[in-house]
């Protein structure tokens, strides 16, 4: 990585889960114990696969989130289950999920470090989706809420989602700098509108979120961990 003395941005936005804090294994661990509770039914790969779909199937209807997800295994229990599902397996589904609202913050290695530094010399905002009050929540717990100017919960993060938020905080894209972990939706809409975009790889990527392509673009890099940003940024 090397410095660029032409990213200077207006503001700086930070995705949360998976960039600030840990967020994908509390899915994969709630996933797995989904499976093992309707291993009874079909084999791993079929449940995983059913469950997957019918997340997809859902997302226009109930957005990203743990209670879309949690809905989600609802529905794919009862099919699974041929429309016979017991007491017991729907008390251990709601189980799973009030586990997952319920799971501590870990801020990821170097999070609070870097963002002290950064917000010195920029506004800085959270742009991510998801559920709107567990995300706030997150926020709060995470001990790092007071270095944010504003906090964006989008729906979605497409190229429309982005212009929207953009015209309420009056910045052009020009002057915009992205910052996340998944390139599908922190990466392509921002650096596809004239924005510039910052991936920091995280160790796992919900299938979702994964693109099978290499992306190069004048206004797009990479960091290996967001303890590298502020040196890209010239700051130190």
């Amino acid at each position: 990585m090397t410095a660029n003395r032409s990213l200077i941005p207006k503001i700086i936005a930070f995705d949360a889960d998976d960039t600030l804090w840990d967020n994908e294994p509390y899915f994969e661990e709630a996933e797995q114990r989904f499976i093992t509770l309707m291993g009874d039914f079909l084999s791993k790969q079929s449940i995983s696969q059913k469950l997957y779909d019918t997340q997809i199937k859902n997302l226009p209807l109930y957005g990203y989130g743990i209670k879309g997800y949690v809905l989600s295994m609802i529905e794919s229990a009862n099919e699974i289950a041929n429309g016979y599902l017991s007491n017991e397996l729907y008390d251990s589904i709601l189980l799973i999920g009030k586990d997952m609202l319920n799971q501590p913050v870990h801020l990821l290695d170097g999070v609070e470090e870097t963002l002290l530094v950064v917000a010195k010399y920029f506004p800085v905002i959270v742009a991510t989706k998801g559920d709107l009050k567990d995300q706030h929540r997150k926020l709060h717990d995470s001990g790092i809420g007071q270095l944010f100017h504003h906090i964006e919960v989008m729906i979605d993060k497409n190229q429309l989602d982005y212009q929207k938020m953009l015209k309420r905080l009056e910045i052009d894209f020009s002057d915009f700098l992205m910052v996340g972990n998944s390139l599908k939706s922190d990466v392509l809409p921002v650096i596809e509108l004239g924005g510039s975009a910052v991936h920091i790889p995280y160790h796992t990527t919900w299938a979702h979120e994964r693109i099978n392509y290499e992306i190069k673009h004048t206004n797009f890099y990479t960091l290996q961990s967001i303890t590298d940003l502020p040196k890209l940024l010239n700051l130190i």
